[in-house]
């Protein structure tokens, strides 16, 4: 484990496209507004956009304190750290897998992070070096699992699901993304992307279905402004759903800390 952090759970999707990253940034966020000292990184280390997505400046820098380890950025109260405070944005990360994957060690270990309650790590998609990496190094506490309710998504869900189960990795539970969009100006509700998938692929994998998020413009307009949409509209739709999901994570950690009876399967 790190040293001072208590839980570091990852957030995983099969597939590019499904908000993965956006779903770690509100998590985080709602975590922390649930008084938890949360730290988030950005393990996607060929597309970062945790930076992006927290209004950090271009050109923002990490500093050392002691001349070993980076001080993480802060940002609306989550301590982070990403490729991006490494490189411009333009700057293309050409890299095979053991330099990805160093890259990560040295995100990992080398950012002073302090005291946490969680970190959550951003994964990139797929079931690759860096995914292998991060289970052998650190014992995770779990990983979430972002789907949206199209069958090939969730089919490349299951892929990544079953790839952390042979690596002993807990299934904490699954956010559907995308599962319905509600129209502004009639309020009809429309399942665009299909219905019931996150819901399945929890009950066949004995996990929980952490919540459902809908496509909604406001995440994607405060998401390019850099604006999670927690901070920018606390009692919006969106924002109470991120919060009700952030609140199952956390009682889920919590009951795996207190030795309570595991909610999920290995």
């Amino acid at each position: 484990m790190i040293n001072n952090v208590k839980s570091v759970v990852a957030v995983a999707s099969g597939k590019g496209g499904v908000g993965k990253s956006t779903v770690a940034v509100n998590l985080a966020l709602g975590l922390c507004h649930g008084g938890y000292d949360v730290g988030l990184l950005d393990a996607d280390v060929y597309g970062p956009s945790i930076a992006k997505m927290l209004g950090v400046n271009e050109g923002t820098r990490p500093e050392s304190v002691d001349g070993k380890k980076l001080s993480p950025i802060k940002s609306f109260g989550l301590s982070t750290m990403s490729m991006s405070y490494l490189v411009t944005e333009t700057t293309p990360m050409a890299w095979r897998g053991p330099m990805a994957s160093g890259a990560l060690k040295q995100m990992l270990h080398f950012t002073d992070w302090g005291t946490l309650d969680v970190l959550l790590v951003d994964m990139p998609p797929g079931t690759g070096d860096i995914q292998l990496t991060l289970s052998q190094q650190i014992a995770l506490a779990g990983v979430i699992i972002v789907t949206t309710p199209q069958d090939i998504a969730l089919l490349d869900a299951k892929r990544g699901i079953e790839m952390f189960r042979k690596m002993h990795v807990p299934i904490l539970g699954v956010v559907e993304n995308m599962a319905m969009h509600e129209c502004k100006f009639c309020g009809q509700s429309q399942e665009i992307f299909g219905t019931g998938g996150g819901t399945a692929i929890a009950s066949e994998y004995n996990t929980v279905l952490l919540g459902q998020l809908a496509l909604d413009r406001d995440i994607r307009e405060y998401g390019d402004r850099g604006i999670p949409v927690i901070a920018a509209d606390a009692t919006s739709k969106a924002a109470l759903a991120c919060k009700s999901m952030a609140d199952s994570v956390g009682r889920i950690l919590s009951s795996r800390q207190e030795n309570e009876p595991e909610l999920v399967i290995d």
